[in-house]
């Protein structure tokens, strides 16, 4: 290789290593170098003149200048397409987070909202509720807003909502206005969670892909964190009358943030195309639109000609499905194409597949028990035996441990895969869900055992155990009642409560009163496999569900099938919101009954998935199809027996190349080079001018 070429390799380095997608093209220019070398070697120097030595050395410079410059200019342009890449991630990750701050927020303005405005538990009930409701509707709903209006427009509009709900939530008066206020964070919710993911799956570079979404999934959860950790400031710093309303308030500023990033941010290109096969009138436009955005998002023009041309192909196989499905040309409604939508998604294979293995993962991610587990954390604690106050500060440290999980799903899901992340996940979330169980069951047997009780105390409902009260764990489980001194007596959380003419012999007055609580020398278990959870959890379930959803659907389906995921995801946090304290009450499951059955359910899905789960890691859109429609195959389950990884955009996007002497197409021949040791010998490609073949056409 010439000294021109080293140096150019050289600089390269000092950025980062080349990318797979630069190596094809380097091969040529290399080989070419040392086939004209190697004829030069065999020429005799006798049978040469000086002519044609200098010709020759004239050509190998040019054509090392030609490489050196073409390799410069491509390692440029992927620079700028990461740096892209990172700005449109960080904006519409910015709606994570205020997804995630305005569901977490609640649980620290509820307090002071009860004590300003005298708020009933019905009202309490009603203002929690109304953000999950309005967001599972407005995520069913949000479908249709992709479809007809964008990926763009309908996050310029769920940042308008989440702005305009925390401004009048900052405002309210009264019980009214904080009701509206929370529909309409939920409204913001449902049409951001659904519509980001889908955004940045659709922009990003197959590459790049699976970290992007998982960098979304990272953001919400840091949202939820900060939520916790500004409701504790707020509260500390302010009175009642203000804490809840700059809790609320602080949503306006990524709000606005959001909605002014967006301004000057493309639409999705896929959504472009669909688009342009609906309106004939500006279907040109929007197709150069398309083509414009995909040069400033993707490494070379072959990529982009190549994703142009399956996209195009796309958007008219569905307008000749859905025309022949109407057997007419004339116009109709939304409604009707919607029907049609939906007709055509559950008929097709491929689709209905993937949309069964999708929802069932959003599913998987709630029926878990993690969002249980996060609203109520401080109670999981106090079950363990920690004060109150305790609780509170545990419950923010354990919040902080999903973080950390997240951030190493990040950095391993491009290595490691989505399939692995999911299935290690799943299993390790069932294993800290049965460590939690097992706390919980040490710290009822090992609980101080009861030598006098209360008749009142005496026993309680019971579905998996008899309901006598026999030791503090049972007697503190009871409400009204409490322990101390081996007995367990009626009494309030200020102590206990007698009789008149009742012997106070049952209660000393030197012990320790014990009430919702006992003391529990196991309380660390929970501690240690509650981090443990939500660390497993954060590395694979909270974040994967959403990636593997916001690719895995066909670009014709993609709007309504994501929405259909999104809402059933809304459904689950609902059913398993509402009934977590229900099924963890003494009365039904029990707290580590309850856990015992979410580790069954996290077992049960990891069987499942590994039958039906396919690895998506580096597939192109198309690929992923293909894998779908041949769904619980053995061959679609793992990369190992299929183009996947970096060598599938590598093959597809370089199958035409350009000649850096003529800058003619050409037609592909392959050579075989070493790649890493993970991945073996690869076959790239490099062009002949002189048997060239037709590109795809240009727009």
């Amino acid at each position: 290789m010439s000294a021109s070429m080293s140096a150019s390799l050289s600089d390269t380095g000092s950025e980062g290593s080349l990318l797979d997608e630069e190596r094809p093209f380097l091969v040529s220019c290399s080989t070419t170098s040392t086939s004209t070398t190697s004829s030069t070697r065999t020429n005799s120097p006798t049978m040469m003149t000086t002519t044609s030595i200098i010709s020759t050395t004239v050509a190998e410079d040019q054509e090392d200048a030609a490489c050196s410059a073409a390799a410069q200019a491509l390692l440029s342009r992927q620079l700028s397409v990461s740096h892209r890449m990172r700005v449109l991630t960080f904006f519409a990750a910015i709606g994570g987070f205020l997804s995630g701050y305005n569901t977490g927020v609640i649980a620290g303005a509820l307090l002071p909202l009860k004590r300003v405005f005298d708020l009933s538990s019905e009202q309490e009930e009603a203002i929690v509720s109304a953000t999950i409701v309005s967001a599972c509707i407005a995520s069913i709903v949000g479908g249709t807003l992709n479809t007809y209006h964008g990926r763009r427009g309908t996050l310029l509009l769920a940042a308008a909502i989440f702005t305009g709900g925390a401004l009048l939530l900052w405002t309210a008066q009264n019980y009214t206005c904080i009701l509206i206020g929370e529909i309409l964070l939920g409204i913001g919710i449902g049409l951001e969670s659904l519509t980001s993911p889908l955004y940045i799956a659709e922009v990003a570079k197959p590459s790049m892909r699976g970290k992007l979404v998982s960098a979304y999934a990272l953001m919400m959860c840091m949202g939820q964190f900060v939520a916790g950790i500004m409701d504790g400031v707020y509260a500390h710093l302010l009175p009642d009358g203000w804490a809840w309303r700059a809790m609320f308030g602080t949503a306006m500023v990524p709000g606005m943030v959001m909605f002014t990033g967006f301004l000057g941010l493309p639409e999705s290109p896929s959504w472009l195309m669909m688009a342009s096969t609906s309106t004939n009138n500006t279907s040109c436009s929007m197709e150069q639109q398309a083509f414009t955005i995909l040069q400033s998002v993707r490494d070379t023009d072959q990529e982009v000609e190549l994703e142009l041309q399956s996209l195009r192909q796309t958007a008219r196989h569905v307008t000749t499905t859905t025309q022949d499905d109407n057997n007419d040309n004339t116009p109709h409604n939304h409604k009707t194409s919607i029907l049609t939508s939906f007709t055509q998604m559950t008929r097709d294979v491929a689709t209905r597949n993937a949309l069964l293995v999708g929802c069932g993962l959003m599913i998987l991610q709630q029926i878990c028990g993690v969002n249980g587990v996060l609203y109520y954390a401080a109670s999981v604690y106090e079950m363990a035996g920690f004060d109150e106050l305790t609780s509170i500060w545990l419950s923010a440290f354990t919040a902080f441990a999903q973080i950390i999980g997240l951030a190493l799903a990040v950095v391993l899901i491009e290595t490691a895969g989505r399939r692995v992340l999911v299935l290690t996940s799943l299993c390790g979330i069932g294993l800290a869900s049965l460590g939690l169980g097992y706390s919980f069951y040490a710290a009822r047997i090992y609980s101080p055992s009861t030598l006098y009780i209360d008749p009142a105390c005496a026993a309680q409902p019971a579905l998996v155990w008899d309901g006598i009260t026999r030791n503090c764990w049972d007697c503190t489980s009871i409400p009204g009642c409490g322990f101390c001194g081996n007995a367990c007596v009626r009494g309030t959380p200020d102590g206990p409560l007698f009789m008149a003419g009742e012997s106070q012999f049952s209660c000393p007055a030197d012990t320790d009163w014990s009430y919702n609580v006992c003391e529990n020398p196991y309380g660390y278990l929970s501690v240690v496999f509650m981090v443990v959870y939500l660390i497993v959890f954060g590395m694979g379930m909270a974040g994967l569900p959403w990636t593997v959803n916001s690719e895995i659907y066909p670009v014709r389906f993609r709007s309504l099938a994501v929405s259909f995921s999104t809402g059933t995801n809304w459904l689950s946090n609902l059913l398993v919101s509402s009934t977590f304290l229900t099924i963890n009450s003494p009365a039904v499951l029990t707290s580590y009954g309850s856990f015992y059955l979410y580790a069954t359910l996290c077992f049960v899905g990891a069987a499942t998935m590994y039958v039906y789960l396919p690895e998506t890691k580096g597939l192109s859109m198309a690929q992923i199809e293909v894998a779908f429609e041949h769904l619980g195959s053995r061959d679609n389950m793992t990369s190992s027996t299929t183009i996947t990884g970096e060598q599938a955009p590598l093959l597809s996007s370089h199958k035409y190349d350009i000649d850096p002497q003529t800058g003619a197409f050409g037609t592909c021949k392959s050579t075989s080079y070493g790649t890493s040791s993970k991945q073996g010998d690869a076959t790239v490609q490099t062009c002949d001018s002189s048997d060239a073949e037709t590109p795809p056409e240009p727009l």
